[in-house]
């Protein structure tokens, strides 16, 4: 049994970047969270570094008619018209406002608003212009900021669209 107050399972997945454990293991491993999220029908949350081909098999095979993010989504264009075809969200975060995010903002510029969730992964990628200090959920406004200009709309769209993303997602 969950306890009532667990909304999703994550974050799971697949890390090639440390390689802690083989591809083998965490396959397997990640195959079973998956397994567990269906069980109790709760939504995922996936961490996915270094293994883009490995995740989308996985989800393609075991994670259908799952409510899925995609945590710091750090994928191409192609990956993320997949994700947004699966019905999947993407989590953008601080990592949109560094100079060298070119991918990330063409994939921002091509996906709809209502395939995107707001994130913070603090302490860790803090937006610009705060690098270097811990990340904190007040920075939430810096990474919106940047989808708007990206997208051509204002503040308080991403605002409105995104805080209903989450709240269909997490089911609050």
């Amino acid at each position: 049994m969950v306890h009532p107050k667990n909304v999703a399972l994550g974050e799971i997945g697949l890390d090639y970047h440390y390689n802690h454990s083989s591809p083998e293991e965490q396959g397997q491993a990640f195959q079973r969270q998956i397994d567990l999220a269906n069980k109790y029908n709760l939504p995922i949350i996936i961490h996915d570094r270094n293994a883009h081909q490995e995740t989308m098999a996985t989800l393609t095979k075991q994670a259908r008619r799952r409510k899925v993010a995609l945590h710091c989504f750090s994928g191409d264009l192609p990956m993320a018209k997949w994700c947004v075809e699966q019905g999947f969200y993407l989590g953008i975060g601080g990592v949109i406002t560094f100079k060298n995010a070119s991918v990330l903002s063409q994939v921002v510029k091509e996906i709809p608003l209502q395939s995107i969730l707001l994130e913070t992964d603090s302490p860790f990628l803090t937006p610009h212009p705060f690098r270097g200090k811990p990340n904190e959920p007040k920075y939430i406004p810096f990474i919106a900021r940047k989808i708007a200009q990206l997208k051509e709309i204002t503040i308080e769209e991403v605002a409105r669209v995104t805080t209903e993303n989450a709240r269909y997602f997490f089911g609050i």
